[in-house]
């Protein structure tokens, strides 16, 4: 079996079509261009229906309901990539991802919550899609939110 070729094709091939992106909530802007770096700003895991993932890992999501938060976060910020980019294939290199995970103070798995994420911008992008990464655990997130996922994107 081939790989597909473009980042789209792959997205495709993995049964996901990327959503509108976000408006901002508050006064900031979704991507900032510094020189060939694009600066994604922290994305939610919103779904069709609102946000689809509240609440504090520990209590009241597994690990497992907190990977799938972050690859749903994640796909926002494909998404926000795109529009600022026009295409995917433009990115040359996913260099960082930050993961701010919503946890109860003694949560100590943000690292495998964030791994949802990480899989899916490897899937996409192969070997341009492996990153550095940090992550923490957050007493508090906007809305309830599980998860906060930001990127910093090489691109032409």
């Amino acid at each position: 079996m081939t790989q597909p070729d473009s980042p789209e094709d792959r997205l495709a091939a993995l049964g996901i079509t990327l959503p509108t992106p976000a408006a901002p909530a508050a006064n900031y802007v979704p991507t900032v261009r510094a020189g060939g770096l694009f600066f994604l700003a922290g994305q939610l895991p919103l779904g069709p229906d609102g946000l689809a993932f509240k609440g504090k890992l520990g209590r009241d999501l597994t690990v497992e309901q907190g990977r799938e938060a972050a690859r749903l976060a994640a796909i926002n910020l494909l998404a926000q990539a795109k529009m600022a980019l026009g295409r995917l294939d433009r990115v040359k290199q996913v260099a960082r991802l930050t993961g701010f995970v919503s946890g109860i103070d003694t949560f100590t798995e943000p690292h495998k919550v964030l791994d949802g994420a990480s899989e899916l911008l490897v899937a996409v992008f192969g070997d341009r899609g492996r990153h550095t990464r940090s992550v923490l655990v957050a007493a508090s997130l906007p809305l309830d939110a599980a998860i906060l996922i930001d990127a910093v994107l090489e691109a032409d």
